[in-house]
C-alpha cells in the first residue's frame, strides 16, 4: 500500500478532490478532518505519513495547527493546500515546517508531483 494520508479541509468538495487524486496516485487515505480540532486529534491517533492541511478552517488557522504538530513532535510531513497565496502566509507555513505550500486551484498532477517528494 502507498503512503498513508490525512486530508484536512473544511470543504467536503475539496477533500473529495484531494482524496480522488491521491488514491489514483497510489496513496492510502486513512482519515479526513473538517476542522482544526479533528486535524490535531486524527493526526496523533492515525500517525499518517502525510497530512494535507488547509490554512483556513472554521475553528483554527492551519499555521496554528502546524505549530501544534511541530511542538508535539509529530513525524508526519505536512503539505499546506490553501486558496490563500500571499508570500507572507506561504513563508510562514514553510518556516513552521510544511514541506510545500500548494495554492488552490491546482491540478491532480501538481498535487501528486508535490507529494512525491515526501
Amino acid at each position: 500500500m502507498g503512503k498513508k494520508v490525512l486530508i484536512v479541509d473544511d470543504s467536503l468538495y475539496m477533500r473529495t478532490l484531494i482524496k480522488d487524486a491521491l488514491e489514483e496516485g497510489g496513496y492510502e487515505i486513512v482519515g479526513q478532518a473538517a476542522n482544526g480540532e479533528e486535524a490535531i486529534d486524527l493526526a496523533f491517533e492515525l500517525q499518517p505519513d502525510i497530512i494535507t492541511l488547509d490554512n483556513i478552517l472554521p475553528d483554527m488557522i492551519g499555521t496554528d495547527i502546524l505549530k501544534v504538530y511541530k511542538d508535539e513532535g509529530l513525524p508526519s510531513k505536512v503539505y499546506m493546500i490553501s486558496a490563500v497565496g500571499q508570500d507572507s502566509v506561504i513563508k510562514e507555513g514553510l518556516s513552521l515546517g510544511a514541506e510545500d505550500y500548494i495554492v488552490k486551484p491546482f491540478t491532480s498532477e501538481q498535487l501528486i508531483k508535490a507529494l512525491a517528494k515526501a
